[in-house]
């Protein structure tokens, strides 16, 4: 059973679902858009007849998009082990804080939520591929098991029992709620603390047990391994201050939530995410590699 005369128009407006279902699968915006066109390559060289076929071009290219994620997701550990340092996701900034309204960049197609929070994320990271479309489908986007049983090539139960292993990764990762207004007061007071290099007043910011994960990509000076302990990660932060006379901090949304962006005249060298309890900074995530700034730019 099909329609007939599939509009272009109809596929053309599945691209922003299609992006922010390939970032949340990647945690890259270059290689989400590069899944995203080569599903609709794929699409398009379908004869028309066999797309007249299709009842519902939006499922057959999130089906395919699902399929290039999964075979991307495949290959990134073993380049992500090639890595210069920690990887970690491609930042977000939210284009109402930007100069331009929502464009072509893919990063103005985000819709911002937990879902792409930097802690979610990098519990994402820690599942295997299946582990993540399984989840991320059915969790974050409401897609039945068994349309992504077409996806993984398995059955609805076998998708179910992934998605049910990824959950209590989650689960287990999970940090205290903390109101974003709280976040915003103790992300703003870290910025105030660093600018004034007051080790002590970031000491008392940071969380006895903070870890801070820097991205450089071996393309930005970035520590290579996680500095663990708030009494490190202050002298480690009042260490950049000197090293970086000019260097200006800006609050803005990083990822959905409250977060840092150091700019030196006028481009963004660092976007930093925060994850916030009881009051006090219990991870920070700094990326400074500038292929993972890109969006940042403008």
């Amino acid at each position: 059973m099909g329609t007939a005369g599939t509009s272009t128009d109809e596929t053309v407006g599945e691209r922003r679902q299609l992006i922010n279902v390939a970032y949340r699968l990647l945690g890259s915006l270059a290689e989400a858009e590069d899944a995203v066109q080569e599903a609709y390559a794929r699409w398009y060289a379908l004869p028309p007849d066999r797309q007249d076929e299709i009842v519902a071009p939006g499922a057959w290219l999130t089906t395919v998009t699902g399929r290039i994620c999964l075979d991307v997701l495949g290959s990134a550990r073993a380049r992500r082990e090639r890595y210069v340092g920690a990887w970690l996701p491609d930042p977000l900034p939210d284009h109402a804080e930007r100069d331009h309204g929502p464009g072509s960049d893919p990063a103005d197609q985000m819709v911002l939520d937990e879902s792409v929070s930097m802690a979610f994320l990098v519990v994402l990271e820690s599942m295997t591929p299946a582990e993540r479309v399984a989840f991320v489908l059915h969790d974050v986007f409401r897609y039945p098991f068994a349309e992504i049983a077409g996806i993984l090539r398995r059955t609805p139960a076998a998708c179910k029992q992934l998605a049910a292993s990824a959950r209590r990764r989650v689960r287990a990762a999970r940090a205290p709620t903390t109101a974003t207004a709280e976040r915003t007061d103790v992300v703003r007071q870290v910025k105030q603390a660093w600018e004034t290099k007051d080790i002590a007043a970031l000491v008392d910011l940071l969380d006895p047990a903070a870890v801070m994960t820097a991205d450089g990509g071996g393309k930005a000076g970035a520590a290579l391994r996680p500095v663990e302990g708030g009494a490190r990660i202050a002298q480690y932060m009042a260490a950049i201050a000197e090293k970086a006379p000019g260097l200006e901090l800006l609050e803005q949304s990083v990822n959905g939530a409250p977060g840092l962006v150091a700019r030196r005249a006028g481009v963004v060298m660092t976007v930093a995410a925060f994850e916030v309890a009881e009051g006090r900074v219990t991870r920070i995530w700094a990326v400074r590699n500038p292929e993972k700034l890109r969006s940042w730019v403008g």
